[in-house]
């Protein structure tokens, strides 16, 4: 064989098979090697974008203030009961609680205001914070709690609110309905001048109490207006036992009626004028705030928007109430 078959092209001495599998080899390295760096920047990127979550969630779970924990000064703590008052709220009884707890077991704190801008909601979940403001304030005794009432503080936001050793409002505030109700609609006619029947089948004679398709019985609504008076009973003790003796001898104090912030003073629904800033400088005597809300972080407030928005649009829209509510 002659030395120009044995050498390749270039001149290498080698074979165009070799030279062949030499450049397969170089481009799957290469290959490899942009793989590598593609992952590795991607992994970069995951990292920070990780970093930056929990970056929000420090931001949005910790006090907005944290100088205290540097200097060691006193601070307001402030807990926010904001909008409906209802299990799966951002104002249910278990964010407001954990607030709360976690403002009185601050060693700095050394008052809390309780700003309030809510119209209300269930009794149930108002019940378990105004009992568990009365068991802090007992092992706390130091430490005062005012009730601060912005726009609304109604019904089971003001049962929350008396709680508080003292209330404060703006003079336009609405403040009061302390009352329960159950509203709904009445479908039954529509449905018998339509044709459509209602078949209801129940093991119980009360299981379909307050049906909106069926007719509304006599007995239906008395029943109902015991159980409403007996919650209502339950409003009017909690509130007496917290504002006692404030309260003016006035019969339609517990009819369901709402205020001014103005008139909530005169009738001792309220102790006076004032804002969270005026109540932490002037009453409380700290005028740094560390605000102990419980937020939930951006990403579950995304998911629920886009997850229940329209459900609870459509419900708000339609208005139906299928349990005691206390607004």
């Amino acid at each position: 064989m002659s030395d120009s078959k044995a050498r390749d092209d270039t001149g290498n001495g080698r074979s165009p098979d070799e030279t062949w599998e030499r450049d397969l080899v170089r481009q799957l390295a290469t290959a490899a090697l942009a793989e590598q760096r593609r992952a590795r920047r991607w992994g970069i990127f995951f990292k920070l974008l990780t970093f930056a979550y929990l970056a929000v969630v420090l931001v949005l779970w910790l006090p907005a203030d944290l100088s205290g924990t540097v200097t060691g000064g006193k601070h307001t703590a402030l807990v926010d009961v904001e909008g409906l008052i209802g299990p799966g709220q951002q104002a249910s009884a278990d964010n407001i609680i954990k607030g709360l707890r976690d403002a009185f077991k601050d060693k700095r704190t050394k008052g809390i205001i309780l700003r309030i801008n809510s119209p209300g909601g269930s009794p149930v979940q108002a019940g378990y914070v105004y009992d568990e403001i009365r068991r802090l304030k007992a092992k706390h005794k130091g430490v005062p709690v005012y009730a601060v009432i912005a726009d609304i503080g109604a019904s089971g936001a003001y049962y929350i609110a008396s709680a508080a050793d003292k209330i404060y409002v703006s003079k336009s505030s609405l403040v009061g309905s302390i009352g329960v109700l159950i509203n709904g609609f009445g479908f039954s006619g529509a449905m018998e001048k339509l044709g459509i029947d209602r078949r209801l089948l129940t093991a119980g004679e009360n299981k379909g109490l307050f049906d909106p398709f069926s007719p509304l019985r006599t007995q239906d609504v008395d029943y109902l207006k015991g159980v409403l008076t007996e919650l209502h009973g339950q409003f009017i003790a909690a509130v007496k036992a917290g504002r006692g003796d404030r309260l003016k001898d006035d019969p339609s104090l517990f009819s369901g009626l709402i205020w001014s912030g103005e008139r909530s003073v005169a009738l001792g629904l309220a102790d006076g004028f004032g804002s969270s800033d005026y109540v932490a400088r002037e009453l409380i005597g700290a005028e740094k705030t560390v605000d102990f809300t419980v937020k939930k972080d951006v990403f579950e407030r995304l998911a629920e928007r886009v997850g229940t928005g329209v459900g609870e649009a459509l419900r708000a829209w339609v208005g139906a109430e299928t349990l005691p509510s206390l607004r």
